[in-house]
């Protein structure tokens, strides 16, 4: 087990404000290659090597989105939900992974898609971006973290371990995205600071304000977390990977991959709980095609 070298975060971060909404913009960073059964498992003999070896010969079934989402919160600034895709996947795929990752994964991204250009597109600095929010950190979600230097990086203590162990590449991290000299800050769900938030056994308030609350959702990997927002006129639910779709999250479709499916079981039940008690609320898996496509430019 690696030693973990980044700081517990042990209370919320300052300048949250009583009551305070964020408003969210949903993107898109670019699409990655689905082979048949990675997001509904057909068979359950179906294993991960079957998966990635479907992948590595591009026996694409379909492509999925791989979103981000920017909060602006009142007080404490601008809040980025996963950063997607590198940039250099528009261009160069083997320059943006490593020759090796860029055959065993297909992805694909127009220009104007990744981090850097939606930043541009808003007129936002990359310094102006306060805090990221991992929910975890496969290549596909880490990989504009390389673009924002400034930024307090939040990821879940199990989560900082695992992508830290060895052989990270064949579980979906790309450690160069992520080992670099970031302000990273780790939300132990294990400590008795820790509590339940609506259906969620485990959630830590980020500003202390209800604004954006994060909830232990393991089992796509061992630490991934998914993020609670309160908007304007409704919650949110970030999903991240712990539910690729609304099939999956409504009729409990599995995917190929999970790090622990009793716990991918247990957190998919305290999503679909939370959507039940809370019909208002927006709730985005992370790689529905036809729900990203639908989502407003801003909310």
């Amino acid at each position: 087990m690696p030693e973990v070298d980044a700081p517990i975060l042990k209370a919320p971060l300052p300048r949250g404000s009583r009551g305070a909404s964020v408003t969210m913009r949903p993107f898109v960073t670019g699409e990655m290659g689905a082979p048949r059964g990675y997001l509904h498992r057909e068979d359950r003999t179906l294993n991960k090597v079957r998966s990635l070896r479907d992948g590595a010969v591009k026996k694409i079934e379909t492509w999925v989105p791989c979103p981000i989402f920017l909060l602006e919160h009142p007080t404490a600034g601008r809040v980025l939900i996963d950063t997607g895709l590198p940039a250099a996947i528009a261009h160069d795929p083997k320059a943006a992974l490593g020759r090796f990752a860029a055959q065993l994964f297909a992805v694909r991204a127009e220009e104007s898609q990744p981090l850097p250009a939606r930043l541009r597109e808003l007129s936002i600095e990359r310094g102006e971006i306060d805090v990221v929010v991992m929910t975890h950190l496969h290549f596909d979600h880490a990989g504009g973290l390389a673009d924002l230097f400034d930024a307090t990086v939040i990821v879940s203590k199990d989560e900082w371990r695992s992508a830290h162990k060895p052989k990270g590449l064949a579980r979906g991290y790309l450690k160069r995205q992520f080992d670099q000299a970031h302000d990273y800050r780790l939300v132990d769900y294990e400590a008795t600071s820790i509590n339940s938030f609506a259906s969620f056994g485990r959630s830590f308030d980020l500003f202390g304000d209800g604004s954006i609350v994060l909830v232990s959702t393991p089992g796509h990997t061992s630490g991934h977390q998914s993020v609670v927002v309160r908007l304007k006129d409704r919650e949110a639910l970030l999903c991240g990977d712990a539910v690729y779709t609304r099939r999956a999250l409504d009729r409990g479709d599995e995917p190929m991959i999970m790090a622990d499916e009793h716990n991918y079981r247990r957190s998919v039940r305290e999503m679909r709980a939370y959507a039940q008690m809370t019909p208002s609320a927006l709730v985005v898996p992370g790689h529905d095609p036809e729900l990203i496509e639908s989502l407003d430019s801003e909310y």
